[in-house]
């Protein structure tokens, strides 16, 4: 049916016989009723009501009407109730998208997160392509670079990552330890697989590494990482994955190879209850790494 406003009205008229009642359970004037329940009987081709002076009479065809909106009534309200609820509740699908390469210190928090709230379902969506939280494609994004900008979304600073410059023991042993950006001829690295990356790191790299001397790249950081510790050359890692004895520090962070990361929100999820859970869980969580929070703004 096109118009369930129609439906409704007709609903009440048959609940409670009289045109009055209806226009005032509905908050609407009576002239209104009556328009509803001549345009829907005109759209069904049928009479849904006998007139008379007492009042409105359904019709066999109004008690049939009377039935559906009596049931798509109820549904309404129990839906209601469901979402109203839920709202108060950690429980239901979360939907967690995030950039790449930071699985290894958020998914062991999710995990967390979920033995403590159990009847919580997540999802953990990571993709190149930039989901819609206005269009309710997930609850909570985690995104690198300058603030997001989109309307209606509730933009918090979560983590301020930095990097800095590492090598294996067995690596330095072998071609000794460089002097950077000084004296870096002869020496490999590892690098990210992506010409376009915006991650500062990677951009320094692009303008000081000549391309021949990049002898391992990854688009998985995983990967990268685990190519740094075998020795195949040096790379940018972050400096809370890094105590390791078999690493060593061959240039320390620098300000300008530093990323940070913004916890987003569409305003009309925000302040629900398990978003609000989740998000103060993400940051308890996180402090002890060796990242230095941005203050909020």
């Amino acid at each position: 049916m096109d118009n369930w406003d129609e439906i409704r009205t007709a609903f009440q008229v048959a609940r409670l016989g009289t045109v009055s009642g209806a226009a005032d359970v509905l908050g609407v004037h009576h002239a209104t009723v009556i328009r509803h329940i001549d345009a829907l009987e005109g759209r069904l081709g049928v009479k849904l009501f006998q007139r008379h002076a007492r009042g409105y009479t359904p019709t066999e065809a109004g008690q049939d009407l009377l039935r559906v909106a009596q049931a798509t009534d109820d549904q309404f309200s129990q839906l209601a109730g469901r979402i109203k609820g839920r709202g108060s509740d950690v429980s239901g699908e979360l939907v967690v998208t995030t950039i790449g390469g930071i699985s290894e210190f958020l998914v062991p928090v999710m995990a967390r997160f979920q033995k403590d709230y159990p009847e919580v379902i997540l999802r953990y969506l990571t993709s190149a392509r930039l989901f819609r939280l206005e269009y309710g494609e997930a609850h909570v994004a985690i995104r690198a670079g300058s603030p997001p900008s989109q309307p209606d979304n509730v933009v918090q600073p979560f983590m301020h990552l930095q990097f800095g410059i590492y090598a294996s023991r067995d690596y330095i042993a072998r071609h000794g330890t460089p002097s950077i950006p000084d004296a870096m001829e002869g020496h490999r690295f590892v690098g990210q697989d992506d010409a376009a990356s915006r991650a500062p790191f990677a951009r320094w790299m692009r303008d000081n590494i000549p391309e021949r001397q990049v002898v391992f790249r990854s688009g998985d950081s995983e990967a990268t990482r685990q190519a740094i510790v075998q020795g195949v050359g040096m790379g940018f890692m972050r400096t809370f994955e890094c105590d390791s004895r078999d690493l060593v520090q061959v240039h320390p962070p620098l300000e300008e190879w530093d990323s940070r990361l913004w916890l987003v929100t569409h305003m009309d999820l925000h302040r629900t209850n398990k978003v609000q859970t989740f998000l103060k869980y993400l940051k308890d969580h996180t402090r002890h790494m060796g990242c230095e929070e941005v203050a909020e703004a």
